[in-house]
């Protein structure tokens, strides 16, 4: 057995009951994650694989969808705690009212009802198939009251290690190469004086002592500064309630060389001194690297 998984989570439940939402969610959280993977070939899949320094956290849902191994899925849960591994399985459901409001909302295709010609039968019969399981499962979660939102929580209040914090990248970029496409929050700071055209500062960059001085001589520098990581010290535990896991932070000038750089570079230095629910990383997109 591979011995680098320490936890193995096996998700199933009824189709709308949010096990997407819930397998995504252990991606973010770290785990190595699988969908849809026959578990009577996770024995022999590990075995083959081996052990991955990488992947410690293994999360593989089981479902209707695979329908054509599901009875024998009981005994590969056997298989596994017998190896010596330990599979939780997480069930999820909610009332077959709900599940069909959802199927409705999402305008999906039950996998037992390709023709969309009887939604509740598939339900039913979907319902019937999963009982097999009911001797495996070790967690019990019915979603029907639940948001996404909600779920999310619960996921992270429940499988995320101790020490596992929100992730925030803080990018510095310049416009004149086009905007971070996959940025949360943009901050244009091109009010401020460029550096650029100071001949002896116009080859440095805002990591830079003499380049950080510069921008800083200008006031609205240091007031911007100051707002901004006001509004970050608001913002940012909303986003972590919302159960958001990662986000990415903006801050461009013109070339992403002298502004925008010092920019990051103080907010990284501020927010890094703060003892932090956040795990802080910057970079800077179109710095060029020194001549």
């Amino acid at each position: 057995m591979n011995m680098a998984i320490q936890q193995l989570i096996l998700i199933s439940g009824m189709g709308g009951s949010g096990k997407t939402t819930a397998l995504h969610t252990l991606e973010d959280l770290g785990f190595y994650c699988m969908d849809n993977f026959p578990l009577v070939l996770l024995s022999d899949f590990m075995k083959r694989f081996g052990a991955h320094p990488e992947v410690h956290r293994l999360a593989v849902s089981v479902d209707i969808r695979e329908r054509l191994y599901l009875g024998k899925a009981p005994e590969a849960i056997h298989q596994l705690r017998a190896e010596g591994c330990s599979p939780e399985l997480l069930f999820l459901d909610a009332s077959d009212s709900v599940l069909l409001r959802r199927y409705k909302e999402t305008r999906r295709i039950h996998p037992l009802d390709m023709a969309g010609s009887d939604m509740a039968s598939a339900i039913k019969l979907e319902r019937e198939t999963l009982k097999s399981l009911e001797p495996c499962i070790q967690t019990y979660l019915n979603t029907s009251s639940m948001t996404i939102h909600a779920l999310r929580a619960w996921v992270k209040q429940r499988y995320a290690e101790s020490d596992y914090r929100m992730r925030v990248a803080i990018v510095s970029f310049g416009y004149k190469n086009g905007i971070l496409q996959d940025a949360d929050l943009v901050f244009d700071v091109r009010f401020l004086n460029n550096p650029f055209f100071v001949p002896e500062l116009s080859r440095q960059s805002g990591r830079d002592k003499a380049v950080q001085a510069y921008v800083f001589q200008d006031p609205d520098a240091g007031i911007f500064l100051q707002k901004t990581l006001d509004f970050l010290h608001f913002l940012l535990p909303k986003y972590a309630g919302e159960g958001k896991h990662y986000l990415t932070i903006a801050i461009g000038c013109t070339g992403g060389q002298h502004r925008s750089v010092a920019i990051v570079e103080a907010i990284y230095e501020a927010m890094a001194k703060e003892t932090s629910p956040f795990s802080w990383q910057k970079s800077h997109r179109d710095m060029k690297a020194p001549e």
